[in-house]
């Protein structure tokens, strides 16, 4: 990532994210939907259908370590493995995870979110046929979608850190493409293949990932789940 370019890191607040998909085109029968917790009662209470599934949580030494091992064994090192249909995008600028994962959120659910014209609109447009590297330079470029983000980061509940502070917390995505349920983080330079699902089980198969990440490190307590649903 660039250390030259940072933002304001975006505050995982279902309200706040929503506000900021909807300013980029998204509409509004869609919207980030809190997950309290990952046993099937709870889930069961979240609006479907469910797009995707993010998953905020601690840069702890024990799942950065782990984080390595799953790019070791499950990602190729040239950015150029992804599957088909899968967009996938490189995070140039730091603390710009969130806005990265809301991207690949919308990004793989065209068919169904059905994007109003807006910022996001044109840059997939633009994008859809470039690079995973390439995307991730064109979002440094892009001045509407930085612009919204930076108004959505100072919405949050809590205070807004500076720009170079900074943040011990990323952002992943969690998608269905063709029966394959894939974790999509732009530091990684391909998509994690964590097998089979559907659009009907995704948001229950993304919450056995979700529990693999809290149990490398048990005495950590600052996860956020949302997911990408329906709204009320």
């Amino acid at each position: 990532m660039s250390d030259e370019m940072a933002w304001v890191p975006l505050e995982s607040n279902p309200e706040v994210m929503t506000k900021f998909l909807h300013k980029l085109g998204v509409p509004e029968k869609w919207g980030i939907i809190d997950i309290y917790g990952l046993e099937p009662d709870l889930l069961a209470v979240v609006p479907k259908p469910v797009l995707a599934v993010i998953l905020l949580y601690p840069e702890s030494v024990k799942t950065e370590l782990q984080n390595k091992e799953d790019e070791e064994t499950k990602s190729k090192d040239n950015g150029k493995d992804t599957p088909d249909g899968v967009y996938h995008m490189k995070q140039i600028i730091s603390n710009a995870c969130g806005t990265v994962a809301l991207i690949h959120s919308v990004a793989n659910n065209m068919d169904a979110v059905n994007l109003k014209d807006g910022f996001l609109k044109s840059f997939l447009d633009e994008s859809k046929d470039l690079s995973f590297a390439e995307r991730g330079e064109l979002l440094v470029n892009a001045q509407g979608i930085i612009t919204t983000h930076k108004e959505s980061a100072q919405e949050g509940q809590t205070e807004a850190p500076e720009e170079d502070t900074p943040v011990y917390y990323h952002f992943v995505a969690f998608i269905q493409k063709n029966g394959t349920l894939y974790e999509l983080d732009g530091r990684k330079p391909a998509p994690v293949d964590h097998g089979s699902t559907t659009g009907e089980t995704l948001l229950e198969d993304a919450a056995r990932v979700c529990k693999e990440y809290m149990a490398r490190d048990p005495s950590e307590m600052r996860f956020t789940v949302v997911a990408l649903a329906a709204s009320d």
